[in-house]
């Protein structure tokens, strides 16, 4: 039985410097952009990040990044059969989700779909709901877009001459001038109690938001480039809330003081206050 019995919102203020937040693999890997020129982060991307740094702390992932690992299993399907005591409950859906999220914390948190086939005798079609959502992240200001040439002028290979250099690979590479992004998201009591999310599962998903840049660094998001200038966390008194998600995350105010911000700085941060609901307020790290 869960024991997180009040909802909960929560929002993200995050700042992206001469960096490449999320790439869009349909238009040459540049920084995701809507129609209005407003810079995306896709709620897949920072449930990514959100991952990993759970896995940094220790806790055990079922969506793992290849290189990042812990096991010997190269699909999800591996790693689920790879679970004798899951793999025998194959045939006992509520068994086998509730099996499932007790093992791994993203399969409780975010949901998971389990949709294997093995043959007729061992396949698999389970789907949970998580109880925590996160909305894709927005630019508060249309974002400016630099376009950078680069060349690879090193041989990959050793050809018949090796004393002959291969021709240079020419490409590109491309980044956010700055930006200033906010996303949004909820935990839903009622799937909580489906899931088995827990309080403490609540915080550590907290401490992931507030270091979500830890240890990501990449040739598109150096050191330093990428982070969370403020947490807000709502936590309602009832497990339905005071006010809905919609309100809440309505509340808080990101307002640009110049028509070209170039920093954090450049932005008014601020909070209406709701009756009865005060949020927590964390400082990224």
């Amino acid at each position: 039985m869960s024991n997180f019995v009040n909802k909960v919102d929560f929002a993200a203020v995050i700042s992206v410097k001469n960096a490449n937040p999320n790439g869009d693999p349909l238009n040459g890997n540049r920084p995701r952009e809507n129609y209005e020129g407003y810079g995306e982060i896709s709620d897949v991307c920072i449930k990514r990040k959100v991952r990993n740094r759970l896995q940094d702390m220790g806790q055990e992932i079922f969506v793992q990044m290849d290189e990042r690992r812990y096991d010997s299993y190269r699909s999800l399907k591996d790693r689920a059969d790879g679970y004798a005591e899951l793999k025998k409950l194959s045939k006992d859906k509520e068994q086998y989700a509730a099996l499932a999220c007790k093992k791994w914390i993203d399969v409780r948190s975010f949901g998971q779909v389990f949709a294997f086939k093995a043959g007729t005798d061992n396949s698999v079609s389970i789907g949970i709901r998580g109880p925590v959502s996160i909305h894709p992240a927005v630019s508060v200001s249309p974002i400016e877009i630099s376009s950078m040439q680069i060349t690879k002028s090193v041989n990959g290979e050793t050809g018949k001459d090796p004393d002959k250099k291969s021709p240079d690979t020419m490409g590109m590479k491309h980044r956010v001038e700055f930006g200033v992004y906010v996303f949004y998201g909820s935990i839903n009591t009622q799937l909580a109690e489906k899931t088995g999310f827990s309080e403490e599962d609540s915080e550590l998903i907290k401490k992931a938001l507030i270091t979500l840049f830890e240890n990501d660094c990449s040739s598109a998001r150096p050191d330093g480039s990428m982070e969370v200038c403020k947490l807000y966390w709502w936590k309602h008194n009832s497990s339905m809330g005071q006010y809905s998600s919609a309100k809440v995350h309505r509340s808080l105010k990101v307002i640009p003081n110049t028509q070209s911000p170039k920093d954090i700085s450049d932005f008014t941060i601020s909070n209406e206050p709701l009756d009865g609901l005060i949020p927590e307020i964390y400082n990224g790290i």
